[in-house]
């Protein structure tokens, strides 16, 4: 598999990586059989050919399961894995809280390294920025440590409000993602980003106004969460169908009957473009990731092994101008969070 490499520390990982999450937490079926997700797991692995494939995990997911599976396979493949992995985010009963105190981030990587058997995570995100606590403070405790050989590169996750329609070319979301942009140039002044985690899909493609060059002018690298649009862009969803109370589309606005109705034009689009090159809507959706820069590795989550090997032949489509052209003129989705 094609290369790519993340930030100054030149961090070399697979061009797509696997998101572990659906594992785990938010999706139907997530709490499946271990052996069903471990086969996921080592399929992604096997897929990379020579390069470590990124591994998107974090210790909220689960709470705490997620790691715990993947350490399962790391005990026994570690070379072949790019192990990420967050804290700042605590699971209640009811609410989940930020908590970027020090002392706690550094307790948290601790529990995570044992969760996954490995003694370095090759990069640790920052998943929420604790209103109640400085993130100069939260991100100067993850330079310790990095400092103390427990990690080797820092990362913090972008996840902000998706905008309702698509913004024109040079033209920003009043809100959307500012706030991270200024936070990562706080950060910034105190330990290097190398990466950046924030939403990138052809249908919440907000980040290319400023978050994505902000990341490409600095060397940064962009890990696209959700470059299949929750699943929708893989055209294996259809209007109307019922999802679980704890899926979080369940909860989406995109996710009405309504909504995916008036949301087909998009899977339409790339299930034509994915016709001409042999490959399935999907492939195409994360190879329009791809096109971004190379700077940029998508995530896309998965659970059986043959969509963790589906995606990862997303690396061997290769767009044309045409192609980038019909996709840019797909219409904008409908529906928001807002």
């Amino acid at each position: 598999m094609e290369r790519r490499t993340i930030g100054a520390a030149a961090l070399e990982v697979g061009a797509v990586g696997l998101g572990c999450m659906p594992m785990s937490w938010a999706y139907s079926g997530s709490r499946q059989r271990g052996d069903a997700s471990l086969r996921t797991v080592h399929a992604a692995l096997d897929a990379s050919g020579q390069a470590a494939t990124l591994l998107d995990t974090a210790d909220m997911y689960g709470p705490f399961t997620n790691e715990l599976l993947l350490g399962r396979v790391l005990k026994e493949r570690r070379a072949d894995a790019f192990v990420s992995t967050k804290c700042g985010l605590l699971v209640g009963d009811q609410h989940i809280v930020a908590n970027g105190r020090p002392g706690y981030v550094k307790r948290a990587c601790d529990a995570s390294l044992r969760r996954l058997q490995t003694e370095t995570i090759d990069l640790y995100q920052l998943h929420r920025a604790d209103p109640e606590v400085p993130v100069e403070e939260t991100w100067g405790a993850m330079a310790e440590l990095v400092a103390a050989g427990k990690v080797r590169a820092l990362g913090l996750c972008a996840m902000g409000a998706r905008a309702r329609r698509r913004p024109a070319p040079g033209r920003p979301v009043p809100g959307l993602h500012e706030a991270t942009v200024r936070q990562l140039e706080r950060v910034q002044q105190v330990f290097p980003v190398s990466a950046v985690q924030a939403e990138l899909s052809v249908w919440s493609p907000e980040a290319l106004d400023a978050l994505l060059p902000w990341c490409a002018a600095r060397g940064i690298g962009f890990l696209a969460a959700m470059p299949l649009g929750n699943g929708f862009l893989t055209g294996t969803l259809t209007p109307g169908q019922g999802f679980e109370p704890d899926d979080l589309r369940a909860r989406h606005p995109r996710f009405t009957a309504e909504m995916m109705a008036a949301n087909q034009p998009l899977v339409v689009g790339l299930r034509k473009i994915a016709e001409r090159h042999g490959a399935t809507p999907a492939q195409v959706a994360l190879a329009w990731v791809l096109a971004q820069g190379r700077h940029v590795v998508p995530v896309p989550g998965a659970k059986r092994e043959r969509w963790a090997v589906e995606n990862a032949g997303a690396a061997s489509v290769r767009l044309t101008a045409q192609d980038l052209r019909e996709i840019a003129a797909l219409p904008a989705a409908l529906g928001s969070w807002d």
